[in-house]
């Protein structure tokens, strides 16, 4: 019950913290996403095929999206299994104790359900990190896993009204991978629960997709885990986690608020009339818009709109194919 995991507070946590907050704020005001069902889910799409990318699957957005629509993906049964299990654990977020290890141990029985002989316990072998044949990361022994888990979760749960949330599931975060308590899935669970810890104490944090912010910044997100590892304390990796999530705030409040003035108008009118997942021909946006050119609009909506990654094609390797569908990201 003394466990505390070593960590410092630094000016540039306290920065974040501060900034955080307040947009957080501004976004709690407008009250946007109650009333944007499409947005909820896109970024909820967002996140489960960010985290399992992270994790090496390689099905594409429109894939993991089309899984989770019930629609026939073509592809290894193993990654479409994984996306399945994913969504079926996110979307019992609101319902999960985070403080709790049997939720824990549970929702990993969910995210790796058919996938991991041992779903849903913690491991019974020594488990490590490798890059090629060389071991990077060797985790704790597995018979420690059990008492590490209970330290962890005891200082979580006597910490929680004095460290703030922002910091407390980032130290969670980062003290979990170290301790790697699962053969399979820990990195998916990390996350899963970083946005759990987050949504108990702000709800927006449900639809907003930190892992797809993690999965732009892979790189710097596991040199952040590896020199806390040598330091010993988690302070990096706050830092790191909680300058992403300062970032997709902006980019969540631009999709809540319109916030799109630095975008061309020609681009704004053609993102309005757009709804998320409905896949549109250039016809049917044509005629929302009230346009009769196709070279104008291909000119100055269509392909502007593409090149800056807000739509993308269904078939993106013919872009003339007369199937050819568009899609709001």
């Amino acid at each position: 019950m003394d466990y505390k995991p070593p960590f410092t507070i630094t000016n540039a946590i306290l920065k974040y913290v501060a900034s955080i907050s307040e947009k957080l704020g501004k976004l709690n005001a407008v009250q946007g996403l109650e009333n944007k069902p499409h947005l909820r889910k896109n970024n909820r799409i967002k996140s489960i095929h960010a985290s399992l990318k992270i994790e090496a699957n390689s099905l594409s957005l429109g894939q993991v999206r089309d899984v989770i629509n019930g629609k026939l993906v073509l592809g290894e049964q193993k990654e479409i299994q994984e996306v399945k299990n994913a969504y079926a654990a996110y979307e019992k977020l609101s319902e999960i104790d985070p403080y709790s290890i049997n939720d824990l141990k549970h929702y990993h029985g969910i995210m790796t359900r058919y996938l991991v002989d041992e779903a849903g316990e913690f491991r019974s072998s020594e488990e490590g990190v490798f890059s090629g044949e060389r071991c990077i990361f060797m985790a704790p022994p597995a018979r420690l896993v059990p008492q590490l888990m209970s330290n962890l979760f005891a200082w979580m749960k006597s910490a929680k009204d004095d460290v703030h949330p922002l910091i407390l599931s980032s130290i969670f975060h980062y003290e979990f991978v170290f301790i790697h308590p699962f053969t399979d899935g820990n990195g998916r669970m990390a996350r899963l629960w970083h946005t759990v810890m987050l949504a108990k104490w702000k709800p927006i944090f449900e639809y907003i997709p930190i892992e797809s912010q993690i999965e732009k910044f892979q790189e710097e997100y596991y040199d952040a885990i590896s020199k806390c590892h040598r330091s010993g304390s988690s302070t990096t990796f706050i830092e790191f986690m909680l300058s992403q999530i300062d970032k997709i705030l902006d980019e969540v409040s631009a999709q809540i608020t319109g916030d799109n003035q630095q975008l061309p108008e020609h681009i704004q009118s053609l993102l309005s009339i757009m709804e998320y997942d409905v896949a549109y021909t250039s016809k049917a946006l044509m005629e929302k818009l009230g346009l009769n050119s196709k070279e104008g609009f291909r000119r100055n909506y269509l392909v502007p709109a593409i090149e800056m990654k807000l739509i993308r094609m269904t078939i993106p390797e013919q872009p003339k194919n007369r199937n050819q569908r568009y899609i709001k990201c």
